[in-house]
């Protein structure tokens, strides 16, 4: 089933393969046990039960305190042809009925529920006559008293799989859970001698920074004004700090909205509504912004003040960088804000002293990571348990400032190399005789000893050679396949070192330092996409990610081939956008190069794989010579 998954993966979504932890929790459901993933926010998670739902018979039924998100979800599978629907307080009696009706002729496939909705009686007699093959839990660690966002209404959902006579399969999600947590989820939830899989908590792609003592509206004006056309949001702890932040900001003629419980409903609807369509691109907030929210496109996380807890912070720096490009995390501390936390917690009422005790030492390890000199990577993870870590993460400002980097590009690069000419086929031992030139009889009968890399590397120790394969693989440059004999295989990551768009480091990575929000051709398709969005009163991100667009404005596809080997691109996805987004591009080309449009079939005849634009600007000039 497996293999059927990865198909659906391509055809659909438009990807080659599964992240590692989307692999194995999808696993591990395709064969009918009890899962529990802790997957980090943008890591996929809705994939691990949309893709096996289209394997099932029965329908699966998802629950998630969004409410706001379920339109984005439903809205996004109808446009990949994925039949869903979804159950809450928004909906009027027509539509109660439309949904019931789809179930009972099953016709949907994937139903997101709130979990308030588990209390009504009506829709739980209705759910005993619907063959239900999975229950998925999102945002998991809300049924935990120890979490950072506990809901009662979540102490429903086992006592919904209970009305079942027959056994139905659970898959828990999560982004964010101590082992505390971890421990109390499976407990509550009841799960069945469940699969765990921690999927790691790391986001690579976010820069996290703290800034102290800094005047916070100077300083994000100053971001603000560095950071054009880019959406981002401004946390502050109370309304007062909002409101006044949101002035302050407004004065200064920045276009900002503002979110807070103070607010009517109505107001906030407006400005989330606006934000998801990039209406609005930046927004200030307490923290009740965002959970509802899956915008792939938000590039930088300010908090003007220090969050309540590490379990809070991460999760609302989640926010950002959804889409995989690169994101940024700021934290703005004042040693007055360590009060401003304290008197929330001790003047709580709705929690007793042991819970206040608990509270109060999670802020500490708050503070503690805002004095922080040295990786703020580190700190997250290790708190968290995740045990893949390493001194310094090349992607934090405490990392930024080290001097003592080792750039090891050109021997990474020789190593990718010497893989792709044996057609990764090989493991560590025979890469690492190859480079060193070592010839066996076992390697002379395949030929290997003609390659251009044998002995390339014949200066470096071959103790060194193997610690360095095993670092490139933990930091997936490669991956190491399964089995008795496993073999090396290049990864995206490792592609861009090959081409020079990346160096690699022993101590930290070079940031990403080009700004697509300034190419007129990601600027282009970014405006094209959100004409397509208003047409369909879908979200931008819907229609595509910022990611997609960005690799499509790098690579340029010309060609409906060209177009499906960008990520994000399936058969679906082209057939209802692709045309249009060639159009921008071929009129780009156009422009760009000056050539007929008679050479333009010679351009796309010639064009066999996607190029980069270094590529595409060598072969162009070649053609128009």
């Amino acid at each position: 089933m497996l293999k059927k998954a990865k198909e659906l993966l391509k055809s659909i979504y438009g990807y080659d393969d599964f992240r590692e932890g989307q692999n194995n929790i999808i696993e591990s459901v395709l064969d009918g046990r009890d899962t529990m993933g802790i997957v980090a926010t943008g890591g996929g998670k809705s994939i691990c039960y949309q893709i096996p739902a289209l394997l099932f018979n029965g329908v699966t039924v998802v629950i998630s305190p969004l409410i706001s998100l379920m339109k984005d979800q439903v809205d996004a599978l109808k446009i990949l042809g994925i039949r869903a629907a979804y159950i809450n307080s928004s909906l009027k009696k027509e539509e109660y009925r439309d949904v019931f009706s789809g179930l009972r002729t099953k016709k949907i496939k994937i139903l997101y529920v709130s979990p308030e909705r588990l209390e009504n009686k009506n829709f739980i007699e209705f759910m005993k006559t619907i063959e239900i093959s999975l229950i998925a839990v999102d945002e998991a660690h809300c049924i935990s008293h120890w979490g950072h966002d506990f809901r009662k209404t979540y102490l429903e959902i086992p006592k919904f799989k209970d009305i079942f006579k027959k056994k139905i399969q659970m898959l828990a999600l999560t982004a964010t859970a101590t082992n505390e947590v971890k421990e109390d989820i499976i407990d509550k939830l009841k799960l069945k001698e469940p699969n765990v899989f921690i999927d790691g908590y790391d986001r690579g792609n976010i820069f996290f920074k703290v800034e102290r003592g800094k005047d916070p509206e100077p300083f994000i004006v100053n971001y603000l004004n560095s950071n054009k056309n880019k959406s981002g949001i401004i946390y502050a702890s109370t309304r007062k700090e909002v409101d006044n932040l949101y002035a302050y900001l407004t004065l200064k003629k920045f276009y900002v909205g503002k979110y807070h419980a103070g607010l009517s409903d109505e107001d906030r609807k407006i400005v989330q509504e606006d934000f998801v369509k990039d209406e609005l691109q930046i927004i200030v907030a307490t923290n009740a912004f965002g959970m509802g929210i899956d915008k792939s496109n938000v590039r930088f996380i300010i908090h003007r003040n220090i969050p309540k807890d590490l379990e809070s912070y991460y999760q609302e720096v989640g926010r950002a960088g959804r889409d995989g490009a690169p994101a940024e995390a700021i934290l703005l501390f004042y040693e007055e804000d360590e009060g401003i936390q304290k008197y929330f917690i001790e003047n709580n009422t709705d929690i007793d002293f042991k819970h206040k005790k608990n509270k109060l030492e999670k802020l500490d390890k708050m503070i503690e990571y805002a004095y922080l000199e040295s990786c703020y990577r580190e700190y997250i993870l290790k708190y968290f348990g995740d045990k893949r870590i390493r001194s310094y993460c090349g992607n934090c400002n405490n990392c930024s400032k080290i001097k003592d980097i080792e750039n090891s590009t050109i021997e990474a690069q020789k190593i990718f190399s010497c893989i792709g000419r044996t057609k990764e086929t090989i493991g560590i031992s025979t890469l690492v005789n190859i480079l060193q030139g070592r010839a066996d009889t076992k390697l002379e009968k395949k030929g290997y000893q003609n390659l251009s890399t044998f002995g390339i590397m014949k200066d470096c120790k071959r103790v060194w050679l193997e610690e360095f394969v095993n670092f490139l693989i933990s930091e997936k440059y490669l991956i190491q396949s399964a089995g008795s004999f496993p073999v090396l295989h290049l990864t995206t990551k490792a592609l861009t070192v090959v081409r020079s768009l990346r160096k690699v480091v022993r101590r930290r990575e070079e940031r990403v330092t080009f700004d697509y929000y300034k190419d007129p051709i990601f600027t282009k398709l970014l405006n094209l996409r959100k004409e397509i969005a208003e047409e369909e009163k879908v979200a931008p991100y819907i229609i595509l990610s910022d990611l997609t667009l960005m690799e499509m404005a790098e690579k340029m596809p010309l060609t409906r081939w060209d177009m499906l080997k960008i990520k994000g691109i399936g058969n679906q996805k082209f057939k209802n956008y692709g045309e249009k987004f060639l159009e921008v591009i071929n009129e780009k080309a156009n422009i760009i190069y000056n050539y007929d449009k008679d050479k333009l079939e010679e351009l796309k005849k010639e064009l066999k794989i996607n190029h980069s634009l270094v590529e595409l600007d060598r072969i162009l000039k070649r053609i128009l010579e």
